[in-house]
């Protein structure tokens, strides 16, 4: 018994010791692969070596091509800024040839007129001889006022209201540059007494304009067209305005209205409208030419109303050069707004030309916002005009002073 006591208790010791030498080995034998693991995930995070830049680049050669790069960027911008400064200087020697060619070509208008003039043998007359004595003189506007032969009380209305007189007309022109006439040409019998009846109002007044124009009431297209080339001759202004003897205008807002536009080379200011083309024979204002508006009911392109309107000098003096082949249609405004289609012209509606006459233009007035011209739509003018001008003057005036103290 005690012999099994004994071998069996040496059995169990042996087995002991066995197991251990083997968790010995393995042991051993894990911590030497996991030293090798360690090892190569030393390799593997080592930072790899940058090939771009030199390695013998040190510090300062990498800051003084910094700046270099720098260097180039600038002159880059410089280089950009003169080459935007040489189309500024081109761009603007465009303007100024574009301005000087406006300019040959008023001109050469003014060439013409008094070519034709001394081929027809008609004499000049003295708005001409004030012109040429003038030399270059500059103007901001020529208001033409159609009249007729058949209005000297509506042109003793416009006297005696908005248009001054004598002294003060002769320093309107000299000191505001505005040149003011009333536009009329002859009668169809030459020299009789209508033609003598004008030429003793303008021996009194001095303040007609006459032109080479048979008068009548489906010439007022032809009768446009003369005036505008007419006046182009005589005087060097930024703007011709063309406005009936039936409205009241303001000339001081009127011309602090055109002044406005004075940088602006090709320009059309009025109330613009686009009324319907009228085929019917025997109405008002009928179109015999309405075939070339389209069918039955078209309207007219947009064009100002005839009442008032204002065209720059580049506009006039494009009239001027070129009347023989402008065509005329029945109705003036309609032929005005022909002539500019397709061309390069600014259309201006200014509303102002337009008002009624009292209340409307007298309510505008006291709310500070003065009318330029005012008139009836109904009568295509001011009712009875000569009764009524004084007192539209009266209430819708701008006043004297306004005229005067004006600075265009």
């Amino acid at each position: 018994m005690s012999w099994k006591s004994r071998g069996g208790g040496g059995l169990e010791s042996a087995s002991k010791n066995l197991v251990s030498k083997k968790w010995t080995i393995l042991i051993c034998f894990g911590c030497f692969c996991t030293g090798i693991l360690f090892s190569d995930s030393n390799r593997m995070w080592t930072v790899p070596e940058v090939k771009d830049i030199p390695r013998g680049m040190d510090g300062e050669e990498e800051k003084l091509k910094l700046i270099s790069e720098g260097c180039d960027t600038k002159d880059a911008k410089r280089e950009r800024e003169d080459i935007f400064g040489e189309v500024s200087k081109t761009h603007h020697a465009i303007q100024t040839l574009d301005k000087t060619v406006s300019n040959l070509e008023m001109e050469l208008a003014a060439a013409k007129a008094a070519q034709e003039s001394i081929i027809n043998g008609s004499p000049l007359s003295d708005d001409s001889k004030i012109s040429e004595s003038s030399g270059k003189r500059k103007y901001l506007m020529v208001v033409g006022i159609n009249t007729a032969f058949s209005s000297r009380k509506r042109r003793d209305s416009v006297r005696a209201t908005w248009m001054p007189q004598g002294e003060k007309r002769k320093k309107l022109e000299e000191e505001k540059g505005i040149v003011m006439r009333f536009v009329i040409g002859h009668s169809a019998t030459s020299g009789g007494i209508l033609d003598r009846a004008i030429e003793a109002e303008d021996k009194r007044h001095g303040d007609i304009l006459r032109l080479e124009h048979v008068e009548g009431y489906l010439e007022l297209s032809a009768k446009t067209k003369i005036f505008f080339a007419t006046a182009v001759a005589l005087w060097n202004a930024d703007f011709y305005v063309k406005v009936d003897d039936d409205v009241h205008v303001n000339i001081a807002t009127l011309g602090a209205t055109l002044a406005r536009h004075r940088s602006k080379p090709r320009v059309y200011i009025g109330c613009m409208k686009s009324g319907p083309v009228l085929a019917q024979k025997g109405v008002r204002y009928h179109e015999p030419e309405y075939w070339k508006f389209g069918g039955e009911g078209n309207k007219y392109f947009r064009h100002a109303t005839g009442q008032i309107y204002a065209i720059s000098k580049d506009l006039a003096s494009y009239i001027s050069i070129n009347q023989h082949m402008l065509h005329k249609y029945a109705n003036e405004d309609v032929s005005l707004g022909s002539w500019f289609i397709g061309l390069d012209v600014e259309h201006i509606d200014d509303r102002r030309l337009c008002c009624g006459t009292p209340p409307d233009c007298e309510w505008k007035a006291q709310a500070g916002n003065v009318c330029v011209a005012s008139f009836d739509w109904s009568c295509s003018g001011i009712c009875k005009s000569s009764e009524r001008m004084k007192e539209v003057h009266r209430r819708c005036g701008e006043g004297e002073n306004a005229l005067w103290n004006a600075v265009f």
